[in-house]
């Protein structure tokens, strides 16, 4: 069946409510179900990863199970015509690394429908510098853009800016022309946020009050990852007509909000997410962050680590000790 490979492996004893987090020597036969075979060379650490691998969310959801919802790399088979080998993918969502065998291994098997051809511009340095979070980013800004948002609009409001997401928005925003403002609870992270074209960096504790059913309106759009009470401060603050693109819950699932932003200034709350959107999107959303990320400033706020590094940046990004994208190089 092939020589075995490397890969993370989580899994859960029977009778147990822990998980074990180990490397393993694994047999090719241990993949599951797909129709092309992908040489791993990079992954990436989302807040997602994190959760997964130290279980502090059930992500996983058959055991066991190689986590890693992203990864970047080379096929190296394909009972697909869509693909052929040396053919160079990227793969992003459909539940790998949560329910079917994902990234943190030098193979995976995966269906040819989950994947997207690497654009022209990119490489698997830089796809994964983007992954899931840049990815759902410039989902957000495409929803902004889709609203009739536009630069001249006012200023934008981006949360957590100094992650994953948030990092890529502000870079994605600036470079459209838009005034981004930076909310995080990281003050010494403002002059990165401003590197990457924040205009302005301010303190997430402007948005842990009990909200108020309408706060003065300052906001023409904005791109949330936070969800809970933070979001529902955002909404109060928006100006008349203004966006919200809602694409996470670092602090809460809950949204303690009031209806009046809605109706009395025609707030309009988008939702997005990037698991599940469908290949011709994604595929128009990773040709847009070819031509529109700033390479340079896409390499600014990423860090590359070894895959024996996984579980501890798992850890650490849970904790909210990560700053920008964590590239894996997995080979």
């Amino acid at each position: 069946m092939g020589e075995t490979f490397r890969a993370l492996v989580v899994d859960r004893p029977e009778g147990s409510d822990a998980q074990t987090v180990a490397f393993r020597e694994v047999d090719p036969r241990f993949l599951m179900d797909g129709d092309v075979d992908v040489e791993v060379i990079r992954s990436t650490v989302n807040y997602k990863d994190g959760l997964a691998i130290t279980g502090k969310a059930p992500i996983i959801r058959r055991y066991p199970l190689i986590p890693g919802i992203d990864f970047a790399g080379r096929v190296t088979a394909s009972r697909s015509a869509a693909f052929s080998p040396g053919d160079a993918v990227i793969l992003t969502g459909w539940g790998v690394g949560e329910k079917h065998h994902g990234g943190y291994a030098e193979r995976a098997r995966v269906q040819a429908g989950w994947l997207v051809p690497m654009p022209e511009g990119l490489d698997f340095d830089s796809a994964m510098a983007i992954g899931t979070a840049g990815l759902t980013a410039m989902l957000c800004v495409l929803a902004l853009e889709e609203q009739g948002v536009r630069p001249d609009a006012g200023e934008v409001l981006v949360t957590g800016a100094s992650g994953g997401v948030g990092s890529v928005a502000v870079a994605l925003l600036a470079r459209r022309g838009f005034h981004v403002v930076a909310s995080t609870g990281k003050a010494e992270e403002a002059d990165y946020l401003k590197t990457l074209g924040a205009a302005e960096v301010i303190d997430r504790s402007m948005f842990a009050e009990t909200p108020r059913p309408l706060a003065s309106g300052r906001w023409a759009a904005a791109v949330d990852v936070a969800g809970s009470l933070t979001l529902a401060n955002v909404l109060s603050q928006m100006k008349y007509g203004g966006v919200v693109a809602a694409c996470g819950l670092a602090q809460g699932m809950d949204l303690p909000a009031w209806v009046t932003p809605f109706i009395l200034r025609g707030v309009r709350l988008i939702g997005v997410e990037s698991v599940m959107t469908p290949k011709a999107r994604r595929i128009a959303a990773w040709q847009r962050l070819a031509r529109d990320l700033d390479q340079d400033v896409l390499a600014a706020m990423t860090r590359h680590i070894a895959l024996d590094d996984v579980p501890a940046a798992a850890r650490e990004i849970v904790q909210g000790k990560v700053k920008g994208r964590l590239v894996v190089d997995v080979k």
